[in-house]
């Protein structure tokens, strides 16, 4: 009985540290597989403010009611512009395929010209509605488009972060890298430095604001700051709800026609 019980003491020490090896070591893949892969509800509304802020400190604001739903295989966003009138019922319409070898579909309603124009791959680097994010960016960049390397560890404002760069596959693509740092615990990207074709910092994006709503971390509040341009894009939802079962024809041509 006692050599068994020291064969099993023996076994559980030398299987110690190869657990904790192996619980420590995590990929720049998997760093980001896990942020692309955060449980943020079936369904998401919200008001959203995008202030553009320019290098003389100038700023316009744009009221948005933004809906957001989870269809397994894919996800869907729609965006309807409230304010101020010359962007009135503007509305923009995201969809973000798990497919890897599955561009994003994105069409925006131009309300004067009483026409949806479908965004080609070619227009994805064109800056949405006078902001700092590109068409690109307001979709969802699956993990396998990049190669990822952990290249560090950082503490930010009292979170510990991984750092890892992404190096896009694609060499036509408008950013050269970027490089983000991820929420150990959390899984959120806290900041993201774009860097342009001839590998200079061209904008960083930081989030200001992250809460547990209804038991999902959900960012609240952003910060795109195009450090080239000097010029300042700050997104802050409010009022969010989720889980609350918006229709899935929420989704589509029609309801960008129609708006809200």
């Amino acid at each position: 009985m006692i050599k068994k019980i020291q064969v099993v003491i023996l076994a559980t020490l030398i299987a110690l540290p190869v657990l904790s090896f192996a619980g420590d070591k995590i990929s720049g893949q998997q760093i980001v597989e896990n942020v692309y892969n955060r449980q943020t509800g079936n369904d998401q509304q919200a008001d959203l403010t995008m202030s553009l802020i320019n290098s003389r400190g100038d700023e316009r604001v744009r009221t948005i009611r933004q809906f957001t739903k989870d269809f397994g295989a894919m996800e869907k966003k729609i965006m309807f512009f409230k304010t101020p009138a010359d962007v009135h019922n503007t509305s923009f319409m995201n969809w973000s395929y798990d497919d890897e070898n599955k561009d994003d579909d994105q069409w925006i309603y131009l309300p004067a010209l009483k026409k949806i124009k479908r965004i080609s791959s070619d227009s994805k680097s064109d800056y949405f509605m006078g902001s700092d994010f590109t068409y690109d960016d307001l979709g969802d960049r699956h993990p396998s488009q990049d190669t990822h390397k952990l290249i560090g560890e950082e503490m930010i404002n009292g979170e510990n972060c991984y750092v890892v760069e992404s190096i896009p596959k694609d060499e036509d693509y408008m950013y050269s890298k970027t490089v983000t740092w991820i929420i150990k615990d959390k899984w959120i990207g806290l900041k993201k430095d774009f860097y342009d074709e001839d590998e200079d910092l061209l904008k960083t994006l930081t989030v200001k604001k992250f809460e547990k709503i209804s038991g999902y971390w959900i960012i609240l509040s952003t910060e795109m700051h195009n450090v080239q341009k000097n010029h300042t894009t700050k997104m802050q939802l409010d009022n969010v709800k989720i889980d609350t079962g918006i229709a899935d024809n929420q989704f589509t041509e029609r309801m960008m026609r129609r708006g809200l």
